[in-house]
């Protein structure tokens, strides 16, 4: 009899996954490369959702030591304006935390990823009150050499939970990005949720194993226990 695959760590994105995007992020980027005289259409805007914020600022501008300087100020603009908003506060998406303690319950280890820097996701978790004892590891897009659609993250937080086999993680985000992370990487399950930036018809563009509503609607997870 064929048993299901046990699963040893779940990747859960940030912003859009696990955390309500109140338009905040998106109001963060655009006003800061608009500072910097850049225009961001909304399909532009679409694209580098996901992504590395720092990549994807660097990406509006021309290469050379002007558009470098353009770049750096326009990403330290977003950080700026990223801050002031969550001074405000944030707020989990329902059943997050819950599930967050759910898997660990069973024995299956949790991390999370982000495009944001580590002083930025600091602040994000503080927020939240997730600081300590809600994920077994957290990754940002500076503590790797790309981030999505490249599966780096996804890899360093394999290491830092000591999980050895890509056949047991599943990784979780909104956009179609998170899930070409997770295709790249190799991830059993690559799972795509409608709480964030991109549509269902956007993200059945991607490669999925599954859609789900949202974070507290996850496929069941089978645990070294057997949960």
């Amino acid at each position: 009899m064929n048993e299901r695959p046990v699963t040893a760590l779940v990747v859960f994105d940030l912003a859009g996954t696990t955390v309500q995007d109140g338009g905040e992020v998106a109001a963060a980027f655009t006003g800061a490369l608009e500072a910097e005289g850049v225009a961001v259409s909304e399909a532009a805007l679409a694209r580098v959702r996901g992504a590395s914020k720092r990549e994807a600022i660097r990406g509006f501008f021309a290469d050379g030591a002007a558009g470098e300087r353009s770049a750096d100020a326009a990403y330290e603009g977003f950080r700026e304006r990223l801050r002031a908003g969550l001074s405000r506060g944030a707020r989990p998406v329902d059943g997050a935390r819950e599930a967050f303690d759910r898997l660990r319950a069973a024995g299956i280890r949790v991390a999370l990823n982000t495009g944001f820097d580590r002083e930025i996701t600091g602040l994000l978790l503080e927020s939240l009150g997730w600081r300590d004892g809600v994920a077994d590891a957290v990754v940002c897009g500076d503590d790797v050499s790309a981030g999505r659609p490249a599966p780096y993250m996804i890899f360093r937080a394999m290491e830092l939970t000591r999980t050895a086999s890509v056949h047991q993680v599943a990784s979780v985000g909104d956009t179609a990005l998170d899930l070409l992370a997770g295709h790249h990487a190799g991830v059993r399950w690559n799972i795509g949720v409608l709480s964030g930036a991109h549509d269902a018809a956007r993200l059945a563009e991607a490669p999925h194993t599954h859609l789900a509503a949202s974070v507290a609607a996850l496929p069941a997870f089978r645990g070294p226990g057997g949960a």
